[in-house]
């Protein structure tokens, strides 16, 4: 689902709930409306807007641990890097080989994570053949005991940046389930409608209603953004990968 698609039926659906209780208002009998039936209505909404905050609370909290995971995840990758660039460096000029392999292993994550192409989309699945640079590194011959821990250092690092690649793609997956969205929304529509039903409708009350109808889509967009990493507005940096990537072959 596209953040700004989400967002725009959100605010659809308020900013209709909205009028909806502006007519209802008018066309509800007056007799209906009385202080105990309002007193009723305002207990009502107000449990709905306890349960919408904690449902929104849910979602920013799950979207931002999905962000935050995935950032996590790619600043171990780089630092991960780095240390098997340092670790082939010291094994001798025979890991030359691995050591370019690794950089453009590194140089293809960055233009497959963030393509220069802004019409393509990014892709977090592995390409073919990423284990290209552990098989390169078991090919390696040890020549002395240094050497030999040396490979296995790098071995077990080699498996530790696959193995986040592979996490990073396994995640790669929406953290917020459609139905609490479809829920939210609906929630959202019946609270702005009680709104309308009890203000007059003057220039400042619709002026209101229209600011925290675009609050709420807004903060749904920002939601939905951030359980996209990779794509969007709010996106995990690149910092930390093209840093990594100056560092190598030093």
């Amino acid at each position: 689902m596209k953040p700004m698609r989400v967002s725009k039926i959100v605010f659809a659906c308020v900013l209709g709930g909205s009028l909806l209780g502006i007519l209802m208002r008018a066309s509800v009998p007056e007799g209906n409306l009385t202080a105990e039936a309002k007193d009723l209505i305002k207990l009502g909404m107000g449990l709905i807007a306890t349960i919408s905050a904690l449902v929104l609370g849910l979602l920013i909290a799950s979207a931002k641990g999905s962000f935050d995971t995935q950032h996590n995840g790619l600043a171990q990758t780089s630092a991960n890097v780095i240390f098997l660039d340092r670790v082939l460096a010291h094994y001798g000029k025979e890991a030359k080989e691995a050591r370019d392999l690794l950089r453009r292993s590194v140089v293809n994550l960055l233009e497959q994570f963030w393509p220069e192409d802004g019409s393509r989309p990014a892709n977090v699945a592995p390409a073919p053949g990423s284990e290209a640079l552990y098989e390169r590194i078991q090919e390696l011959s040890p020549e002395t005991e240094a050497q030999r821990a040396l490979q296995a250092q790098a071995l077990k690092t080699g498996i530790d940046i696959a193995r986040a690649r592979w996490s990073l793609f396994a995640q790669r997956g929406s953290s917020i389930p459609t139905p609490f969205l479809v829920v939210l929304g609906f929630w959202l529509t019946i609270l702005f409608t009680s709104f309308s039903l009890f203000a007059p409708p003057n220039p400042t009350v619709l002026v209101t209603l229209l600011v925290c109808a675009l609050s709420v889509s807004a903060a749904i967009f920002v939601i939905m953004e951030l359980d996209q990493p990779f794509g969007g507005w709010i996106q995990v940096s690149s910092a930390p990968l093209r840093e990594a990537l100056a560092q190598l072959g030093r």
